[in-house]
């Protein structure tokens, strides 16, 4: 399945540009970035489930926004870009 991991940290403290630094991490190790703070990721149940755990571990529920959005498939009839995409999309031949 498709996901969309969007979020918001609090980066007004020392502590906070840390908890960014390991969402964004968290993030890069099941998806691509897309935006600064959003990324697409392909993954089945149970590394939603890590994923969806570890991000809960790593944010301040007072100061912090976390999204996490399904995709509906297949994903190229629901998903349009316009613009800069650096999308890669690592099913398809990396090498022509």
């Amino acid at each position: 399945m498709w996901i969309i991991v969007a979020y918001d940290v609090n980066t007004e403290t020392k502590e906070g540009r840390r908890r960014l630094r390991r969402v964004a991490q968290a993030c890069k190790n099941f998806g691509q970035r897309v935006q600064k703070s959003v990324f697409e990721c392909q993954v089945n149940e149970m590394k939603f489930e890590q994923l969806r755990r570890r991000l809960l571990k790593e944010i301040d529920k007072e100061e912090d926004n976390l999204r996490l959005y399904r995709l509906t498939e297949p994903r190229e009839q629901h998903v349009e870009t316009y613009g800069q995409s650096r999308t890669i999309f690592f099913d398809d031949p990396l090498i022509v």
